[in-house]
């Protein structure tokens, strides 16, 4: 960037912040999130409390103040964030992604930190473990909102919770149940997501996609092997089951004596008439660093295994084989039977995004440097962090379109390569599964 590049960017910045102005009682206070959002955005190797501070020559024991007491409003803040996403990046092409990360914190005294799994260094750890919601639009995107997951260890003391700040209603509840409400407040805010994508921690859990059907949520989610499915729906019973005439009799509603027990996807995949019947089509996920990225895919209808045990929505399951390695990967979806292959691929293969922005928010904006003991300073680096991140994202799309030019041939060509292709369709696979 050339100087009159940097005054411009200083001058959007300082555009961009005045539009959450409101959130604050107190124009000094207000000025502490300039200086948090300029150090997140700057150079610095590590973007904490301290050399924040230092770097913009305010004390350090004020800003940590800033983060964990003093009064202002940050869930403003967030509906004001939300509302930008919306309003501005939210079109009919867009999928949100539930996701969750984890960074290694030293002590105890960090809100939500335990020996737990920690994606981040791929073995249990002592680390904390955040929930997200992302959202992508062709080729920009950007994180929605975030929430703590809260073990049950911390939630079932909550005297060492009254410690941290950790309010009295905020209580353990699986990570699932967490991206639903972190979507119901985003919807509450006005945004509809037309697609959503997750990965197998979620799409696993028969909870969380009947959770998404009841919002009317339309998604594409990837499922273990294990997943149960009916490949036909069995019949279901009110009448109690007694062997014998005798006993108690088994639970009611319940399947029919003699009805088909629910097999996994990829014993579906393997053995199920239906699959095996269909052929292989190709398609181009995306362009890689390497050339086309290209994968074959077909799709049957399953039922899914509720949550109570018996038959609940019919879905497309959706498997997917790397023409290169071999790979599999197993997608359930809502979707009407109008849907393209091509356009559940898309939404599936979107998950990418949302670790791509993990890595950018950590090594750019440092999401992964709080390093305080109130669960009120977390959440607020919570949000800021996603502010930061959005003003990057913004900046970065703004930049590529100078250069390129919104209408530009290249820009065109983009849009087209980040959409899921067939590129078989004269010749479909002839092996089957």
């Amino acid at each position: 960037m050339d100087v009159d590049d940097l005054e411009q960017l200083e001058d959007r910045l300082d555009a961009y912040l005045a539009r959450f102005g409101d959130c604050f009682g107190r124009s000094d206070t207000r000025a502490h999130l300039t200086t948090y959002v300029r150090g997140q955005l700057s150079d610095l190797d590590a973007k904490s409390v301290e050399p924040i501070a230092l770097q913009a020559g305010t004390p350090v024991r004020t800003l940590q103040e800033f983060l964990a007491q003093h009064r202002w409003n940050e869930d403003a803040l967030r509906r004001r964030l939300i509302h930008i996403v919306r309003d501005e990046h939210v079109t009919a092409n867009t999928v949100a992604i539930i996701d969750e990360t984890s960074d290694v914190k030293k002590g105890d005294k960090t809100p939500g930190v335990q020996r737990q799994w920690c994606g981040k260094v791929g073995k249990q750890e002592n680390c904390i473990v955040t929930v997200h919601l992302a959202a992508t639009t062709e080729d920009f995107h950007c994180m929605v909102d975030g929430e703590l997951f809260l073990p049950e260890s911390w939630s079932n003391d909550r005297q060492r919770c009254a410690a941290a700040g950790i309010p009295d209603e905020m209580v353990y509840r699986p990570k699932w149940q967490i991206a639903l409400e972190l979507l119901d407040r985003s919807e509450g805010e006005g945004i509809v997501f037309p697609w959503l994508t997750a990965d197998e921690g979620y799409g696993g859990k028969p909870g969380f996609l009947e959770g998404l059907a009841s919002r009317d949520q339309k998604f594409v989610l990837e499922v273990p092997r294990t997943f149960s499915v009916w490949e036909k729906p069995p019949e279901v019973t009110e009448q109690p089951y007694r062997k014998g005439g005798r006993g108690r009799g088994r639970k009611t509603p319940r399947i029919k004596s003699g009805e088909s027990l629910p097999r996994s996807v990829e014993t579906v995949f393997w053995h199920g008439e239906a699959m095996k019947a269909k052929r292989w089509k190709r398609y181009r996920v995306k362009d890689g660093e390497k050339g086309p990225i290209i994968w074959e895919a077909k799709r049957v209808r399953v039922t899914l295994k509720g949550s109570d045990g018996l038959p609940g929505m019919s879905l497309w399951l959706v498997v997917a084989r790397n023409v290169l390695d071999g790979e599999l990967k197993f997608f359930v979806s809502n979707a009407s039977q109008f849907t393209s292959m091509a356009m559940l691929l898309q939404v599936a293969f979107q998950r990418w995004r949302v670790e791509r922005c993990f890595e950018d928010q950590k090594q750019e904006v440092g999401l992964d440097c709080y390093e305080g003991r109130r669960y009120l300073g977390l959440k607020r680096h919570l949000i800021i962090t996603s502010l930061s991140y959005l003003f990057l994202s913004q900046t970065c799309q703004q930049a590529w379109e100078k250069k390129y030019g919104v209408d530009d041939s290249a820009n065109s060509r983009r849009g087209r390569r980040d959409r899921c292709q067939l590129v078989a369709s004269s010749r479909e696979s002839s092996h089957l599964a």
